[in-house]
């Protein structure tokens, strides 16, 4: 018997491009919480730079999108909010 408790699924994309340090730190962090993520490249991907810039009115990244919620920049708090995570 698994004593886990039963994790939410959570629909997690990380917008970055190769030479940001913030993007690289953010990545780490989640993947040190064992959270799954689908990372978008926007230095490659056009369309999709196009979309984060219209959804958050930014051209910087990290942009971490969590179920639909966009967090511009690496907010620790606000990240483990919206993912259920203990801050530690």
């Amino acid at each position: 018997m698994s004593t886990a408790p039963t994790e939410r699924k959570h629909r997690v994309l990380v917008f970055t491009t190769p030479t940001c340090s913030w993007c690289q730190r953010l990545k780490t962090y989640l993947r040190e919480r064992n959270v799954q993520f689908r990372e978008i490249d926007v230095s490659r991907d056009a369309t999709a730079a196009r979309d984060l810039v219209r959804r958050t009115g930014q051209m910087g990244v990290p942009v971490i999108e969590i179920d639909g919620r966009p967090i511009v920049g690496f907010d620790k708090p606000q990240i483990d909010r919206l993912l259920g995570l203990s801050s530690h």
